[in-house]
């Protein structure tokens, strides 16, 4: 008795005991109906105090570690653990999942909470960088995500008073979130000296940016901001473990057993501690608490709840108890009564009552229990402990009967005789004992057989045997009481067991899955008299089987709950329940048995809903009951759609041949062939494996798809229109309701589904990225606004799109069969049916999952392949059609009847207003009445009903139907056989469209003078098709075996057709008779030919390898070709017909002589001489060029040269037919590709007349037919080929410019390292030397001199609080572009350097700020639409993409408030390098820096990206969108123009096309702008501009400029165009030009910059104004009309800024450079006053101390001393070879130091003139030297040098100055030096890499500015001699501040930005400098 199937009984969790109380807290909530929530396990419970009753939630797969309550408290959510864990947020009342959030965390989700409206959700996961992720829960959809940290995050909450902020913390840290766009910034909590930096374990917020957070050292920290503000010591003496915020207050609960209460300012309520209340105990821990109202609601960490009554705190009622910490194994159950006994490694026993649900007795043990068993008469309960002993108790009182311990390793099962006698116990050690039970437990007897642990023990009925499992899976029998093994069969075989708890056995057989060893059951029970199993497996299964089970892989029904392994499982006494227990989740469920009976009732027991596939898929095994596959079905599963290479992978390989390409291409290659083909008719249709593909369109064509080709056909007209989108076979069709749009799913790695509009043949979106190999069934929603669809993955992924905006919105695993069908339920959109092998199943949505029920069959029918599915006329009713011919019935889930419909599967469904009508494998099209009570009518698809007009002929009647569709009068049918045919209502069939039937097609001939032509195919058909306009199928004749190849004698009278048994025929041409036939070979005929002219001989050739001659008139054999290695694959006649030309298998071209068949070796120079009468050959020299880059994994299998020789058409394994121009000499020619078949082209045929293309698809069996279009008849029609495989060799073009922003590397500025090459030990890791004279502590001697000059004494000093950001001089022009905008109508300009977004007033200079990016801005673009006004975006540098805070991104910001709106983290490692915003404003598009120059399409509101593809190999300079588009755009860059369009989530893409044009060749392209009419104009290197008309050149402007054209400006008000190039000013010409709308005319304007060449970078067109941005850093306002130019902003232009001098009494400023400038500045009038240009690079700069001179320092070691007054050269002096680092005036005015890097410093009396002789210098300095200061009164010089050492050095002698007491007694003048004591707190803890580069002290001499390598700027107090002193830091520059100065009085901060110079040697690598004012703030 095999159990066939699963038993019919049921089990329904009725109880869980237990609370999961350890490492998880805050998991315990009262909902709003007054029930607590809380899980165990893998279950949510919802338990009810009023009615003692729960309810669970069993939708996870694994435990339960999370959980959150929606603040409606209606909602939960929660998560679990697991490789791929998910969140489900369930309602609590009806405990049925809402949503199901995945695919994002992985091990597990940590944490959960919901927002103050309950519309996003923030989880945390347990990865190891513990990331953080917002989902809109609801649509289940993630909206952010961030690493968390890199440690544990215990809490995390949103901030219930500030609507995007949220606060997470763990260990060691708390950080405070907020959320924008897509980007979650976090800053870190700061503990400053308020509090030690320690674990938070939970928080809560509160108003006015409060958090209170609980340590684990028991205070609660209190945080203002990201601010400790103070700490409340001691709330608990141990860690606190939850925090729980409601109107009243707080209520904390910790480790030390307390709960507290507090109110919400935080003061102290109350304190209830638990641990001395009566059910308290020492050590408990709380978990978890939760206040409303005057109810508390407390878990502790050993799985208690209980529930306070705030006024009788002292008594808390314990709602729930469970076992604690460690495993669970010990499971009994009482003989008579309702108990069960559990016992576990936390050393307790407890007694349960299953009536009442709760717990009746405790007792604690000396040792962990891992066994027990009550005696029959349910006295005595004995226990086995794990450490060898057992112990026997009284039940009643629990008191001590004995305790023995006779073993040493662990009892693991023990059970008393039947008759109440003995105890048999089995231990670890491998040993059975006896015991006597009435000798006070004596040992009478012991079983040794087993070599292993013992696992289980069964008793006889009769106590005289005892059967045992051990470890090793053995089972043996033995002898009572003695324990004798008994070996002998005879004697066992009546023995009848009173239980069967024993895992192996020959009943229980049937447990075990079919080929498997595994020992994972742990426990089973049996029921004898319900004849079922129960068994407990490790993996939290509970199962249930028929029993006995005899056969190995029986069926069984399976339960989840149960987190990992259950290790017991018993029935109660009575059998009414089954009770299990879990190891790890230390809980005990209760399961109520609902036996057969009672079943058909209680239909409500519907299948348990879950995510994870719980009703067992009746078990996988023995499908012997099913009845075998139908033959077509059985073929149809065996397919495999798998491809070797998919097209997605070609781009990779061809970048991988690109080295071999480069050798091969430096010949300059022919152009592709001036002629193009276009589809014209496809024959065939896509039958054999796809169904319901086939509709009519709303004007009544006909839609349906072969190969890769979607073909809409009009049947009036005989013509079809295709939609070519695809690049591999399509699977499956649907059309939207609307019959105008359809949706094709493909084959591919990443397969894509096309909407697309059958009237424009357009697509409208494109689908991917979340299934894989390809797309199997697809259907649109009633609405027509969602589609769902099915992959043919492994697990047939199911996934629910909103399709026109290409977003996914729920995905499922559908069934490891496959799936045939998906449809959607007409009246409830978020439900859906999939149907498939064994398989039918209802899906609801639930956010981002699909939760799916099976079928219910109940006794109706079997479990049978369903091959169709649609909805009737109610959203419950469903119906199906089977593969045995059935219609099942469904309603909800049930299956309510079956009715047999077919003979043979029923393949295809269509519902009708009032009926059905079916189709199947017998080829008949039944009508039925709308319930399937009688079938109205029926049509039987045969020969002889075919109608005149047919377009072809049927091949065999009643061909079996796998497409019907209803309209327009008529019935649409497709068959197997690739037919499409109408039924009349009325009866006669019309055959419309055809192909071959299934197997490959290989054979191809065209006639000789007519349209025709003829194919041979694996089906075993020859066929004729008339390729003129009525397109139709003229014969067909069947073969006795397939064919592969077949050709038409010159005359075309005859056919000759070469079969695949080695025979050959020769048939009539027109009536398709036998002639004649052959039979000398055995393997495949693989090409045939007949001679040219008269066609006397045929040459036939096969797979073995030789080509046999026959003369046609004789019919005799005259010749063999003898000597090819490999099967023959094509051959060709010469003209004279004496001449064979043979292509092999192994690539070997070799020539025979006709008719005898003679070998000849013909030398390639005569081969070209040769005239051919054919060529179809695809090797020699003159078609080498066909072999693609990529030729390992592709082979060209077919070619054929039209006959004026000038155009190759080949066919290749990938599906491509190319045209190539002949001869294809020199590798990888130039070519013209096709994408309509989908795998292998099989071969390919010109016409007799050249103006046709005949292919044919191998697997898609179809044939294919193209109208050649010639040179002079295509009008200019785009071409619809893509080009070559290999980008155009020529170089783009050379500039230096373009060439460095091309190779620009940018450093994160977190990554930047030191700018001078410094070395040494940091000061602030130095040993610090004591003084040499320790001062007494109270000192008599003078007061310490102050440590600087302060020339404001008298004045009360201030220390300094703040500082602002007043002004930057200096724009980012340099590689950037595209970048200066107007706003407010042209009053504003807006422009970005460093990392700051300037706006600057024009008539007022006035600027102001944004400073929210923390590193450089690259990018800068505005919102034109008028309802975005002011909206500014701006793109940064970053490092990789992991999402974190250094990762890239985009700010969108309003220009005016400076406030952000959104910020938008992306993948774009390095950097964003251009941003566009669309014409609605809505969309933002913005371009990578990483390798692949990734483009990507933002919501910038949501910050949601939309679609996002790899850009092109080489860098993209800028990318636009149409002004007037949302979805087309266009980019530019290294030799690349691409116009791009927005479909759905897709990003399609077409390469500008040259070759229209003659000698046009692709350029770098660094601008575009627009036109109407879809016109786009690029600005390329070479100052060309290219005019495009969609994606075709038609016309270039040569030389728009002179240089490299860097920028385009489209006005949208006017059309006209604005560019900016390289160019050098001249009379005529200038770097920016207006143009007119056509760009024919235009006015150029001159930039007076007074620079040798102008460089263009950025420009713009306001009111009669043009802005033009430059790479000299200046931004230039230029009248339209009178071309006055007015420059707005300057800056240095190269190299960092190293000097920076303030004017001693006035607001002046001057800074040198790199640039060989110096410049002299204004701070009131915020402008540049004037400029010295000095020929060099300058490196430091100083006034005279009367503001009379000016000193300045060289890179080349000159310095230069001018007179301010008329800037003329008072004197100068070289007396160094290398860089000036430092130049200073003494203060009075005498002497000169000047210190350079040769590691000296040299003194000049200034007193003696401008001869300017050394009069002395500084010897020993270890290094060059950085900053200098002198002392007060000129005797003293400090010299900071490069490897962190001070010196000080008196002036003019140069002597060294050791002593510490004198140095610290030097009043400075100035302090400039980063080095000293005095400074010690300015080093960071971060610096590494990274250095402080300058330090400037006040006037005041109290505050001290300091600029780092980080590009922040501090203010520190001066001195801060302790290490790592308090600051405040402000951004805005780059990496690299260089230097820093404080002005006159104390006003400003000057801070000057650097770049980073990567070699000693200062190599610069240039960035654009910049002066940041401060404007001080005084406290």
């Amino acid at each position: 008795m095999a159990a066939r199937s699963a038993p019919s009984c049921h089990l329904r969790l009725e109880w869980v005991y237990g609370y999961r109380g350890h490492q998880c807290r805050n998991n315990l909530y009262y909902t709003a109906a007054k029930e607590i929530v809380y899980f165990v396990a893998g279950v949510g419970v919802v338990y009810s105090p009023r009615e003692h009753r729960q309810k669970f939630y069993r939708g996870h797969s694994d435990d339960i570690i999370s959980l959150a309550l929606h603040p409606e408290r209606v909602l939960v959510a929660t998560g679990q653990v697991g490789k791929e864990p998910y969140i489900c947020v369930w309602d609590s009342y009806t405990v049925q999942t809402i949503s199901v959030l995945k695919d994002v965390h992985t091990h597990g989700i940590a944490c959960l909470a919901f927002d103050l409206d309950g519309q996003r959700l923030v989880s945390v996961g347990l990865d190891s960088k513990n990331a953080v992720c917002v989902w809109d829960w609801k649509r289940g959809k993630m909206l952010s995500m961030a690493p968390g940290h890199t440690d544990r995050i215990f809490d995390i909450s949103w901030d219930l008073y500030q609507p995007n902020k949220l606060v997470s913390c763990g260990v060691k840290h708390i950080k405070f979130w907020s959320l924008c766009g897509n980007a979650l910034t976090p800053k870190r909590g700061v503990f400053g000296k308020t509090g030690d930096l320690q674990t938070i374990l939970c928080l809560a917020c509160a108003r006015d940016e409060l958090t209170y957070s609980g340590a684990l050292n028991g205070d609660i920290y209190v945080w203002k901001g990201i601010n400790l503000i103070r700490t409340i010591q001691g709330a608990h003496t141990a860690g606190i473990f939850s925090m729980n915020a409601c109107e009243e207050g707080f209520a904390t609960g910790g480790r030390d057993g307390c709960i507290r209460l507090w109110d919400l300012t935080f003061k102290p309520i109350t304190v209830i501690d638990l641990r001395e209340t009566d059910q308290g105990y020492k050590g408990l821990s709380v978990r978890s608490v939760c206040w409303r109202g005057d109810h508390i609601l407390v878990g502790t960490q050993d799985s208690e709840i209980f529930e306070i009554v705030v006024h009788e705190r002292n008594k808390p009622f314990l709602i729930m108890q469970g076992h604690c910490e460690g495993e669970l194994w010990a499971l009994a159950v009482h003989p008579t009564k309702p108990l069960a006994v559990t016992g576990s490694d936390d050393r307790s026993v407890r007694i349960w009552s299953l009536v009442d649900h709760a717990l009746i007795a405790r007792c604690n043990m000396e040792e962990p229990i891992r066994c027990a068993a009550v005696n029959v008469d349910g006295i005595h309960l004995a226990l086995g402990m794990k450490d060898g002993s057992f112990t026997v108790l009284r039940v009643r009182d629990m008191t001590e009967v004995v305790h023995i311990k006779d073993r040493k390793e662990a009892i693991h099962e023990l059970k008393y005789s039947p008759d109440g006698t003995y105890l048999a116990v089995g231990c670890n050690d491998s040993s059975t004992d006896i015991y006597g039970v009435a000798q006070r437990y004596k040992k009478v007897g012991e079983c040794v057989g087993s070599l292993s642990f013992i696992t289980h023990l069964d008793w006889s009925s009769d106590s005289r045997y005892l059967q045992t499992n051990d470890g090793n899976g053995k089972r043996l029998f033995y002898r009572m009481p003695g324990g004798k093994e008994v070996t002998s069969k005879e004697e066992l075989k009546g023995v009848h067991w009173a239980s069967w708890t024993c895992v192996s056995g020959l009943e229980v057989n049937g447990i075990w899955p079919k080929y498997s060893d595994t020992n994972d059951i742990n426990s089973v029970d049996g029921n004898y008299i319900g004849q079922v199993l129960v068994t407990a497996d490790d993996y939290g299964i509970i199962k249930l089987f028929r029993y006995p089970c005899l056969r190995k892989g029986a069926k069984f029904k399976k339960y989840i709950g149960h987190s990992a392994h259950v290790t017991n499982v018993r029935w109660s006494h009575d059998y009414q329940w089954v009770i299990s227990i879990g190891g790890a989740d230390h809980s005990v469920f209760q399961w109520k048995f609902i036996p057969e009976r009672k079943l058909k009732d209680a239909l409500h027991i519907a299948p348990q809903e879950s995510l994870a596939d719980s009703n067992s898929d009746e078990s996988d095994s023995d499908l012997s009951d099913v009845p075998e596959l139908d033959s077509e079905i059985e073929q149809e599963t065996q397919l495999t759609y798998r491809r070797q290479v998919y097209k997605e992978d070609l781009p990779q390989l061809k970048e991988q041949c690109k080295e071999k390409q480069k050798s091969a291409t430096s010949k300059r290659r022919e152009q592709a062939p001036g002629n193009s083909i276009r589809l014209h008719f496809v024959h065939g249709y896509r039958g054999y494996d796809c169904r319901s593909n086939l509709f009519y369109t709303q004007i009544g064509e006909i839609v349906y798809h072969v190969a890769a080709v979607g073909v809409i056909y009009n049947r009036q007209q005989n013509t079809q229109r295709f939609y070519l989108g695809h690049d591999d076979d399509i699977l499956c069709l649907a059309i939207h309701p609307l019959k105008d749009y359809v949706a094709t799913g493909q084959v591919g790695r990443d397969p894509s589904i096309h909407i697309w509009d059958t009237e424009t043949i357009k697509p409208l979106s494109i689908l991917k990225g979340y299934h894989q190999y390809g797309v199997c069934a697809v259907d649109f929603s009633a609405d027509g606004k969602r589609l769902a669809s099915v992959g043919i993955d492994d697990s047939h992924t199911i996934v629910l799109w909103d399709w026109k905006k290409g977003e996914k919105l729920s995905m499922a695993r559908g069934s490891k069969d496959k799936i045939f069908v998906v449809k959607m339920n007409p009246y409830m959109p978020d439900k859906l049916i999939t149907a498939g092998i064994k398989h039918m199943k209802f899906w609801r949505r639930a956010g981002g999952g699909l939760i799916g029920r099976k079928g219910y069959i109940g006794t109706l029918g079997k479990n049978d392949t369903m091959m169709c599915a649609v909805y009737g006329w109610t959203e419950e009713m469903a119906f199906s059609g089977t593969s045995t011919g059935d219609v099942c019935i469904w309603r909800d889930v049930f299956l309510v009847k079956t009715v047999k419909a077919h003979d043979g599967p029923v393949f295809s469904m269509h519902a009708l207003e009032k009926g059905f009508v079916t189709g199947g494998k017998d080829g008949i099209v039944a009508l039925w009445d709308d319930s399937f009570e009688r079938c109205l009518k029926t049509y039987a698809i045969k020969r002889a009903a075919l109608a005149p007009g047919s377009k072809g002929l049927l091949l065999e009647d009643n061909p079996s139907i796998r497409a019907i569709s209803l309209g327009h009068g008529h019935i649409l049918v497709g068959t197997k056989n690739g037919e499409i045919l109408e039924v009349d209502k009325s009866g006669p069939v019309t055959l419309l469209v055809q192909g071959h039937m299934e197997g490959e097609v290989w054979g191809l001939a065209t006639h000789p003078y007519l349209p025709i032509c003829a194919t041979v195919s694996d089906d075993k058909t020859l066929r004729i098709w008339d390729l003129s306009p009525s397109h139709c199928m003229l014969a067909v004749r069947k073969l006795k075996k397939g064919g592969r190849c077949c050709c038409f004698s010159p005359d075309g009278k005859a056919l000759a057709v070469g079969l695949n048994d080695g025979s050959f025929l020769m048939a009539n041409a027109d009536t398709l008779e036998d002639l004649v036939s052959f039979h000398h070979r055995k393997d495949i005929i693989s090409d045939i030919r007949f001679s040219p002219g008269s066609g006397k001989y045929l040459a036939v050739a096969s797979h073995d390898s030789f080509i046999d001659i026959y003369n046609v008139m004789s019919s005799k054999r005259v010749g063999i070709c003898k000597g090819a290695t490999s099967c023959i694959t094509h051959i060709d006649w010469d003209i004279r017909g004496k001449l064979l030309q043979v292509n092999t298998g192994a690539k070997e071209q070799l020539f025979f002589e006709a008719p005898r068949g003679k070998k000849q070796t013909i030398p390639n120079v005569e081969v070209e001489k040769i005239s051919w009468a054919s060529w179809t050959s695809v090797l020699g020299l003159c078609c080498e060029g066909i072999w693609p880059v990529i030729g390992e994994v592709t082979d060209v299998t077919a070619s054929c040269l039209t006959s004026d020789r000038m155009v190759l058409a080949t066919g290749d394994d990938l599906g491509f037919v190319k045209l190539f121009k002949y001869p294809a000499k020199g590798k990888f020619g130039k070519f013209k590709r096709y994408v309509a078949h989908s795998t292998h082209v099989t071969n390919v045929r010109w016409t007799y007349d050249d103006s046709m293309l005949v292919t044919l698809g191998g697997a898609d069996m179809s044939l294919m037919v193209w109208t050649n279009e010639m040179e002079s008849y295509r009008e200019r029609r785009p071409c619809d080929s893509e080009e070559s495989d290999v980008d155009s060799e020529e170089g783009g073009g050379y500039d230096s410019d373009v060439t460095r922003e091309n190779e620009i590397t940018y450093t994160v500025r977190a990554l930047s390292t030191n700018i001078r090459p410094m070395f040494g030990t940091k000061p602030h890791l130095q040993q610090k030397e004591p003084s040499a004279d320790e001062r007494p502590p109270v000192s008599r001697a003078p007061p310490q001199p102050e440590k600087l000059q302060t020339n404001n004494v008298g004045k009360k000093k201030r220390p300094i609080e703040d500082l602002v950001l007043e002004l930057v001089f200096g724009y980012r022009g340099r590689d950037c572009r595209n970048n200066v905008h107007y706003l407010n109508d042209g009053d504003d300009i807006i422009y970005h350097t460093a990392s700051v977004g300037i706006l600057h007033n024009v008539a007022t200079g006035f600027q102001s700020f944004y400073q929210e990016h923390n590193d450089d801005i690259l990018c800068l673009t505005v919102n034109q639409h008028p309802k975005f006004i002011n909206i500014v975006a701006t793109g940064q540098v970053g490092d990789s993409a992991d999402m974190s805070a250094t990762a890239p991104s985009i700010h969108i910001w309003d220009a005016v408030s400076k406030q952000t709106l959104s910020i938008l983290r992306c993948y774009h490692s390095k950097g964003v390098c251009s941003v566009s915003f669309s014409a609605t404003g809505k969309l933002l598009l913005s371009v990578g820096l990483d390798p692949e120059h990734t483009i990507t399409i933002w919501r910038w509101q949501e910050g949601a990206k939309i679609a996002s593809r790899v850009g092109h190999n080489q860098r993209i300079f800028v990318a636009e969108f149409r002004p007037d588009s949302d979805t087309q755009f266009v980019s530019v860059g290294v030799k690349h123009v691409k116009f791009w369009t927005l479909a759905g989530r897709a990003l399609l893409s077409k390469k500008g096309l040259l070759n229209t044009l003659e000698d046009a060749r692709m350029q770098t392209m660094l601008a575009v702008a627009f036109g109407a009419n879809n016109l786009t104009f690029t600005g390329t290197i070479s100052g060309d501009v290219c005019v495009w008309k969609d994606h075709i050149l038609c016309r270039v402007v040569a030389r728009a400029h002179n240089g490299p054209v860097f920028a385009m400006y489209t006005t949208l008000r006017d059309g006209l165009i604005v560019t900016g190039g390289k160019e050098r000013p001249s009379k005529e010409g200038g770097a920016v030009k207006l143009w007119d709308q056509e760009l024919r005319r235009c006015r150029a304007f001159r930039l007076e910059t007074g620079q040798a060449t102008d460089c263009v970078r950025s420009v713009c067109r306001g009111k009669g104004k043009i802005l033009v941005g430059t790479r000299n850093a200046e931004i230039i306002e230029v009248g339209e009309k009178n071309a006055a130019c007015n420059i707005l902003v300057s800056g240095h232009v190269d190299g960092p800024i190293w000097g920076l001098a303030t004017h001693p009494s006035r607001d002046f400023f001057l800074s040198a450079a790199e640039d060989g400038t110096v410049r002299l500045w204004d701070i009131a009038d915020k402008k540049m006053l004037n400029k010295v240009n000095l020929g060099h690079a300058a490196r430091t700069v100083c006034y005279s101390p009367e503001g009379d001179m000016v000193a300045i320092g060289m890179k080349n070691g000159e310095f230069i001393i001018l007179l301010v007054s008329s800037l003329k050269i008072w004197g100068k002096k070289r007396d160094r070879r290398c860089a000036i680092h430092d130049i200073r005036f003494s203060p009075d005015s005498r002497y000169l130091a000047v210190g350079s890097s040769e590691n000296s410093v040299d003194f000049y009396d200034l007193t003696l003139g401008p001869t300017l002789n050394r009069i002395s210098y500084c010897k020993d300095i270890p290094s060059f030297v950085i900053q200098m200061d002198f002392s007060a009164d000129s005797r003293y010089l400090q010299v900071s040098s490069g490897c962190y050492k001070r010196l000080v050095y008196e002036v003019p002698s140069g002597k060294h100055l050791l002593d510490h007491a004198a140095i610290d007694r030097i009043t400075w003048a100035t302090w400039t030096s980063i080095l000293g004591d005095e400074v010690m707190g300015i080093w960071s803890r971060h610096a590494e890499k990274a250095d402080v580069n300058c330090a400037c002290v006040s006037h005041s001499g109290i505050s001290l500015v300091t600029g780092d390598d980080f590009g922040m700027v501090k203010l520190f107090d001066f001195p801060c001699p302790e290490k790592f002193a308090k600051h405040k830091r402000f951004l805005g520059h780059s990496p690299h501040v260089t230097n820093i100065r404080f002005t006159n009085g104390d006003r400003h901060v000057i801070s000057a930005g650097g770049d980073d110079c990567r070699s000693v040697a200062f190599l610069v690598q240039e960035e654009q400098t910049i002066f940041l004012l401060f404007n001080i703030k005084l406290l």
